[in-house]
């Protein structure tokens, strides 16, 4: 799952451990930081963890709503978070505001 991007672009970014956990987190590259993540740097979290796989990325405008966003999908219960990796939302905002996407209120 790679999304193009410019040099501007952040990216909020779901993984599931090997063991089901969801971990959310926020980037310029996806691939670096999943391979920093493997190699037991970056997040105290995965440390440990292995199996690790993206299941979920979406590209956004800058670091202010990147930050924004990822603090609201940590906000989501289990379920919703399994929800939003099952639709696979291109519009990220749109989904969370419930726009054409109003599963996450449910």
């Amino acid at each position: 799952m790679t999304i193009a991007s410019d040099k501007n672009t952040w990216f909020l970014y779901i993984i599931r451990t090997e063991s089901g956990y969801l971990y959310t987190g926020i980037t310029r590259d996806v691939a670096l930081r999943v391979a920093t993540h493997q190699s037991g740097k970056g997040a105290k979290y995965l440390r440990g963890k292995t199996g690790l796989q993206v299941v979920y990325q979406a590209a956004l405008a800058d670091r202010s709503i990147a930050s924004k966003e990822e603090y609201r999908v940590k906000q989501l219960t289990k379920q919703k978070k399994e929800r939003l990796v099952s639709d696979q939302p291109s519009d990220l905002t749109t989904y969370l505001n419930g726009g054409d996407y109003s599963q996450l209120s449910k």
